[in-house]
């Protein structure tokens, strides 16, 4: 499946038109971005069901501050427009694997009930 390019402009349109949608921000002068980016580009080929999106953080500063990217490559993993995993690194494709497959198996009904329940959640 193509990677998506995400701006301010389409960003929440396809995390909320979409069940699940990985994140990887990145900026082309970063050398483990780059290193990180056919491992990425790989695993949206096994998982079609799944959106992969790209973040350019020169380009869309906004994006990276309202998410508080602080360090790239952050690969951040939304499912029904809730964050299910934020972590900064390049993952192994052994790992970034596991990270789907997780976020797959989640009942998702448990987690918007345990966010409901929350203090402060509507």
């Amino acid at each position: 499946m193509a990677i998506v390019e995400l701006t301010k402009d389409n960003f929440e349109q396809v995390v909320t038109g979409n069940d699940m949608v990985i994140v990887d921000f990145w900026a082309p002068w970063c050398g483990p971005c780059r290193s990180f980016a056919p491992t990425y580009e790989a695993a949206s080929d096994k998982y079609p069901g799944v959106v992969f999106g790209k973040v350019n953080t020169e380009e869309e500063p906004d994006l990276a501050g309202h998410f508080g990217i602080r360090s790239i490559p952050t690969l951040m993993v939304f499912r029904e427009q809730v964050i299910l995993f934020s972590q900064p690194g390049a993952l192994p494709a052994s790992a970034l694997e596991n990270v789907i497959i997780q976020a797959q198996a989640l009942d998702m009904a448990k987690v918007h009930q345990e966010i409901a329940s929350q203090p402060g959640q509507a």
